[in-house]
């Protein structure tokens, strides 16, 4: 795997990759609802893929040319051992140098716009640094 491959997926094994794969034919509606307006490049021109490997975890969704994962968070996160888990997902993934951005499915799927805006203003800020 060549030096590149290995930055943009941080080492993530064979059986990542396979889940992933599997992971991206049934997203929820919430992810397809983002999907639909980050896939192609629509959201400035932002490259986001989905379900994508990052080394012993799948990322809903994640920027390459700034490091950042979006993940979307249906009931389930709410209960105490999940709740858990995501954190210690997001160290791990922080001290990659990744930067996570965090929504509710009910955001997603009651108005996106004001997700989309608040993702274009956390890209903006990163670049202003």
């Amino acid at each position: 795997m060549k030096n590149f491959e290995k930055s943009f997926f941080y080492n993530a094994s064979p059986e990542i990759f396979k889940r992933a794969r599997e992971l991206r034919k049934i997203l929820t509606g919430a992810e397809k609802a983002l999907w639909d307006e980050l896939k192609e490049n629509k959201l400035d021109g932002l490259h986001f893929r989905r379900q994508h490997p990052i080394s012993k975890f799948i990322v809903d969704f994640y920027c390459h040319q700034h490091a950042l994962v979006i993940e979307l968070d249906g009931g389930v996160h709410l209960k105490e051992d999940v709740a858990e888990r995501d954190e210690g997902r997001e160290y791990e993934l922080r001290k990659l140098g990744i930067k996570i951005l965090r929504f509710k499915n009910e955001e997603i799927l009651s108005n996106i716009e004001p997700v989309l805006s608040r993702i274009k203003s956390y890209i903006r800020k990163i670049n202003e640094k």
